[in-house]
């Protein structure tokens, strides 16, 4: 017990953790016999709360190596043989009880991030400042869609997080994976963020990803505002066929607006475009090159290289486009009613969704 103590006072190792070592190295040094399987799985479990305790491996190791010296003069070759399993099996637990706390970490991470975007608020402020978040302000999520499922969107969720960290500090910024999307959830206040967060999205995704960035909200319940916003920023864009890869939440406020109000937007385009069924091709064609020319800002030509066409046939294109509804994109009035029209088509999906 005195030079189990010795041991323990030289290396800073708590004596409970060395209590089998000296028999086992006493034993190999009298009788050849090493350590067998009970004694084995003993020093697993010993390796696994040296872990759990927070005794760095090097000193449990040094601890044994201590011991050995100490307890035998002149070591024969079955000491050795017995420290190396020893040490094995301390090294085993340890990193056993390691990767188990890593795995449950991971698991609490993943509730929290599921719970912050979903508003449930059980001590969610308390448990947000484990993950350096401080909810009283306002926060800005940023999501990122791939172009097709991704296996180890985990892994580069955390390398995005890594480079975000190194960049802006360890505090304030989580990035994390949920449903399929990249989710990043920064200060407003830490504007270059987003734009950090999208350039590693394009180094870490393939071609086809779309991010979308919700507005600045305070507290928990922001959070989930800013996320919902940026998910519809996606869908808008789907929806509408817009070609940018990022969409911003603050860029899109028209088209919520819209939807407020279903009943009527579904009024106006079946008053304002339902003529254009009648047209040979279908109202497909004629809503294109609207699109074009609403893009363009009336500029056919731009309009024309747009679809791929000539200007004629743009021209031609909006005069039946006048011709069957009665609208002009030329007249400021009716453009303002007509390009609502075809947003709204776009976002009820007509003429293959509501609108017949």
């Amino acid at each position: 017990m005195e030079l189990l103590a010795q041991v323990s006072e030289a290396t800073g190792v708590p004596a409970d953790l060395l209590s089998g070592c000296l028999p086992a190295l006493t034993s190999a040094a009298g009788t050849g016999r090493l350590p067998g399987r009970e004694e084995i799985t003993a020093f697993r479990a010993l390796g696994g709360k040296a872990a759990e305790r927070g005794v760095p491996l090097r000193s449990l190791a040094d601890a044994c190596l201590l011991a050995a010296e100490r307890s035998t003069t002149a070591a024969p070759p079955s000491v050795f043989a017995a420290l190396r399993r020893i040490i094995a099996a301390y090294a085993d637990g340890y990193e056993d009880a390691q990767h188990r706390a890593l795995r449950r970490a991971e698991e609490a991470r993943r509730e929290f991030v599921d719970d912050l975007l979903q508003g449930r608020a059980e001590r969610l402020a308390e448990r947000a400042e484990r993950f350096g978040l401080g909810l009283a302000e306002s926060y800005v999520v940023t999501v990122a869609r791939p172009a097709a499922a991704s296996p180890d969107l985990a892994a580069t969720a955390d390398r995005i997080e890594r480079a975000l960290v190194a960049r802006f500090g360890g505090r304030n910024v989580l990035v994390a994976a949920r449903e399929g999307m990249l989710v990043c959830v920064a200060p407003g206040s830490l504007t270059a963020a987003s734009g950090e967060f999208t350039y590693h999205v394009r180094g870490a995704l393939p071609p086809g990803w779309r991010v979308g960035v919700g507005r600045p909200h305070r507290g928990p319940g922001g959070v989930v505002a800013s996320y919902r916003e940026a998910v519809g920023a996606i869908e808008t864009g789907d929806r509408l066929g817009l070609r940018p890869p990022v969409l911003k939440a603050a860029d899109l406020l028209v088209f919520p607006v819209l939807l407020r109000d279903r009943e009527a937007i579904e009024d106006l385009v079946d008053s304002v475009l339902s003529p254009l069924r009648e047209a040979r091709g279908g109202p497909e064609p004629l809503l294109e090159t609207l699109e074009a020319v609403f893009a363009a800002q009336g500029n056919q030509t731009a309009a024309a290289r747009r679809l791929g066409v000539s200007t004629r046939a743009v021209t031609y294109r909006l005069e039946r486009v006048r011709r069957l509804t009665g609208f002009s994109p030329d007249d400021p009035t009716q453009r303002f009613t007509l390009e609502t029209a075809v947003l709204g088509a776009r976002l009820l999906g007509w003429p293959g969704g509501r609108g017949r």
